[in-house]
């Protein structure tokens, strides 16, 4: 019997260790992997410990201070967790090898880990495994500390677009501005290679924010700021140039709008959230008539050429605008962004991102 508990022992330390490593390794070296259950666990907890100390009801302010330290203190948690399962795993593994105390083994499996040469194996055979758990606590560090570069630089290429677009799009950043700032610029040809830029821009936010979902939650340096609230921004003006202002046709606009609600829902599916991958054209967004009316003669005032069949444009807008309203007004949900017109000045409960949260995929986030 005590045979059997000796051997129970040391499978379930192997398997601890491996799980853990497992989630590492989904964590940080294979992108776009499957769920890493213990990475979004880690993320979660930590989620509902910084909704307590900063709850929707806040002032945004507070909310925006408390949260911008939420995505760092997740990733030093999830370090923690791993070192944390490892000795754990590695100290049921020596207990049930070799012939010492709880006490006894936990020593030894925490002098391993972090290479501190305080106890050593009784037995001359588990001198191996010491050597294999100090690697392990080394894999486990240089693999967390190799990770951030990507994020910060992931992080960097991201805020360099979202400032730029305070001085094209105001700040809030909005698609009426966007559009009104170029024309009384009288640069309204140069819009063409906003949307190229844009289109660059969203493609390498697919990437990065899908191969690593804990920069989602990184915060702008400015609390008024956000990568969101900058995509919505972009996407409504593409979108309003396209269906409502009478200018040549922009191919590019086309290729920007779509590059962004691809991301956009790329990103959705990371964390799981729900959306209609075929929308129809007439199916309801978040943005009604009248708002855009209201747009339109803001624009019309300002001598913004737009399209004379308004029933048309309306429907042409509806129709770009239902691509990417769920995921927007669910992204800007997700990270507590900053109020901004037609993205997060429409999210709902501040609380849903929790719920999103609950659902959501942990590929290194969650």
């Amino acid at each position: 019997m005590e045979r059997a508990l000796h051997i129970l022992t040391i499978v379930l330390g192997i398997a601890i260790v491996a799980a853990t490593v497992g989630s590492a390794i989904r964590t940080v070296i294979l992108p776009r992997s499957p769920s890493a259950v213990l990475t979004r666990v880690v993320f979660r907890v930590v989620r509902r410990l910084f909704l307590v100390i900063a709850p929707p009801s806040a002032p945004y302010e507070r909310r925006d201070r408390v949260l911008a330290l939420y995505a760092p203190f997740g990733l030093l948690a999830t370090l923690t967790t791993w070192l944390t399962l490892t000795a754990l795993g590695y100290t049921l593994i020596y207990w049930g090898l070799e012939d010492m105390s709880w006490t006894q083994a936990f020593e030894l499996s925490g002098s391993s880990l972090l290479t501190l040469g305080i106890a050593g194996p009784i037995e001359v055979g588990t001198t191996a495994l010491v050597f294999t758990e100090a690697a392990l606590g080394l894999f486990l560090l240089a693999l967390l500390i190799t990770y951030l570069p990507s994020i910060y630089g992931a992080f960097s290429r991201r805020e360099v677009g979202v400032t730029a677009l305070e001085v094209r799009a105001g700040s809030p950043p909005s698609g009426r501005e966007l559009i009104w700032r170029y024309h009384r610029l009288e640069r309204m040809a140069e819009l063409h290679q906003v949307w190229e830029e844009w289109e660059r821009w969203f493609l390498d936010i697919e990437e990065t924010h899908t191969s690593f979902p804990a920069v989602v939650f990184f915060r702008s340096p400015q609390a008024d700021h956000s990568w969101a609230t900058a995509a919505g921004a972009v996407l409504d003006g593409a979108a309003l140039t396209l269906s409502s202002v009478d200018v040549e046709r922009d191919v590019q606009a086309e290729f920007c709008l779509r590059a962004g609600y691809l991301c956009l829902r790329r990103i959705a599916d990371s964390f799981r959230v729900p959306y209609d991958p075929d929308p129809s054209p007439d199916d309801p967004i978040s943005v009604g008539r009248r708002e855009w009316e209201e747009a339109l003669v803001t624009l019309e005032e300002a001598g913004v050429p737009l399209k004379s069949d308004r029933d048309q444009a309306w429907r042409d807008f509806a129709g770009w605008r239902v691509n990417y309203d769920t995921v927007l007004l669910a992204a800007c949900d997700l990270i507590s962004a900053p109020e901004a017109p037609w993205s997060s000045d429409r999210a709902g409960d501040r609380s849903f991102s929790g719920r999103i949260l609950g659902r959501a995929q942990g590929n290194g986030a969650g």
